[in-house]
């Protein structure tokens, strides 16, 4: 019987002098996933521009999303 392997992609680090991230670039630099991400850009909590079809995520929006993230209260458990 043939060996089976699993396949792991590895994502690499962007480039810290990018002027624009790609939306899954963003995600690893959030360390969340590339769906959350999505969702977080389009419901406008990350911001984010288009070039031509492309949704690209400033990295200076990331750093402002964590700032907001951590002036909201705490939920209440």
């Amino acid at each position: 019987m043939p060996e089976q392997h699993a396949t792991v992609t590895v994502l690499e680090p962007a480039d810290s002098s990018a002027v624009l991230l790609t939306v899954e670039e963003a995600a690893w630099r959030l360390r969340i996933g590339r769906t959350t991400c999505f969702k977080l850009v389009l419901a406008g909590e990350i911001e984010s521009v288009m070039v031509g079809r492309l949704r690209r995520v400033p990295p200076e929006a990331l750093r402002a999303y964590v700032t907001k993230l951590r002036r909201r209260p705490a939920a209440a458990a």
